[in-house]
């Protein structure tokens, strides 16, 4: 997020021993007296929210409203949303990483629909660890005890989903080169995917190229030069300047310019 020190909102690592659960950790406070809102960018990764102060507002591009008491599930995030944050809230964001939360909750969730982490597990335990978090005034104190408390409840990876983490190659189809290695059908292997990750390998395709220009778009800001369009489209794989707008307007509800315009208030999940 831009003007980090400002907003007080920065990122905070995980452990190596974590490296395949979490991305990091989100931290996002208000001290000011007026709300700040913000648009997520899309990140194919289900977040756990949990939140500590006065109300904080998310918004879908469907103009859904929620409003987030203790903490909340959302995920794969697969287009971006609104979310406010009024004078003195607080809140502390869990980024799972590709299959981490089907090893944490035995299942994923295939929208960005919110949902109570209690729901997933049949008891309070999340109410329960949020009422302990509340304690902890110190925000790595509290990712910590995070840790901690969901070290019982992880499921080693599937030998399916190591060999689709680790698949590097772009010019080569996972899922035919997969099935072949390990001998099951093309179908079997999709199903595996999108049962575990909670979405397909074309949808995890199209969001890398938008992503990609996204970053292009970025690269170009901080190197304060003009951004090319049509040099975008040729770096990032679109057919041409149409699908790129179709793309934003999918995940952003906007077009590249005015993505351009407005990036100062846009935020990502991913790592850099």
């Amino acid at each position: 997020m831009k003007n980090a020190e400002e907003n007080n909102n920065y990122r905070i690592a995980v452990p190596s021993a974590f490296e395949t659960v979490f991305s990091h950790f989100y931290f996002a406070e208000n001290k000011t007296t007026f709300p700040i809102t913000k648009t997520l960018l899309p990140s194919f990764q289900t977040i756990l929210v949990f939140n500590f102060g006065t109300k904080s507002y998310l918004k879908s591009q469907q103009n859904h409203f929620l409003e987030v008491e203790k903490c909340v599930l959302l995920g794969p995030i697969k287009q971006a949303f609104d979310y406010t944050l009024e004078p003195n809230s607080e809140i502390l964001v869990a980024n799972f990483k590709e299959d981490a939360f089907y090893r944490f909750f035995g299942n994923a969730l295939f929208d960005s629909l919110p949902i109570h982490p209690d729901d997933l597990i049949n008891e309070n335990c999340f109410t329960l660890l949020w009422d302990e978090l509340i304690k902890l005034p110190d925000t790595k104190d509290r990712v910590d005890y995070i840790l901690d408390f969901c070290k019982p409840y992880l499921r080693e990876q599937t030998a399916i989903t190591t060999l689709l983490n680790d698949f590097q190659n772009e010019n080569i189809n996972p899922i035919k080169a997969i099935a072949s290695q390990i001998n099951q059908t093309e179908r079997n292997i999709q199903l595996n995917q999108k049962k575990i990750f909670g979405y397909t390998i074309k949808e995890a395709n199209r969001y890398e190229r938008f992503l990609k220009a996204v970053n292009q778009i970025e690269k170009d800001i901080l190197e304060e030069s003009k951004t090319d369009w049509l040099t975008i489209v040729d770096k990032c794989g679109y057919y041409d300047q149409s699908q790129l707008i179709h793309d934003f307007k999918y995940y952003m509800n906007i077009s590249p310019t005015k993505y351009l315009k407005f990036q100062s208030d846009i935020c990502s999940s991913k790592m850099d």
